[in-house]
């Protein structure tokens, strides 16, 4: 009995530890670039968020943070330079090309190509662990 209550109290300090190292960070809505939105909310429920975003070229989008989502590019033939914490890469993107992720998904982007890009970007908040504490409000503080 005595072990499993130390397992017990070990594990639970692990998770808090774990939980307490979540980096506060804006959700994508409410990040943005250079102090302005450039994401959109289209619509909203208890289920899922769906954001359309703009990158004109030499446009990004600061540090932020996306439960498991789904995109799709609506329009835009360019570059995104993405930085996350393993470092910086150069992503073309296209029209009509889609991607996924089923984790919890950090990141800034920065458009370094020469056309405008929009995204469709659907995020399944049933699916957001983020605990409160650990959203900054970002730009939705306004």
């Amino acid at each position: 009995m005595k072990l499993q209550s130390t397992l017990a109290a070990v594990l639970l300090a692990a998770c808090a530890t774990a939980s307490a190292q979540v980096q506060p960070l804006p959700m994508a809505l409410c990040a943005g670039w250079e102090g302005e939105r450039v994401c959109e909310l289209l619509q909203e429920d208890t289920q899922i968020r769906v954001l359309r975003c703009t990158f004109p070229p030499g446009v990004g989008h600061e540090m932020h943070y996306h439960p498991p989502h789904f995109g799709y590019v609506l329009e835009g033939d360019s570059v995104m330079r993405i930085t996350t914490a393993d470092g910086v890469v150069d992503r073309p993107v296209h029209a009509g090309s889609s991607f996924s992720n089923d984790s919890e998904i950090q990141h800034a982007a920065l458009n370094v190509g020469d056309q405008t890009t929009r995204y469709l970007i659907i995020e399944k908040k049933y699916a957001d662990t983020r605990p409160p504490e650990a959203v900054a409000p970002g730009l939705c503080a306004r």
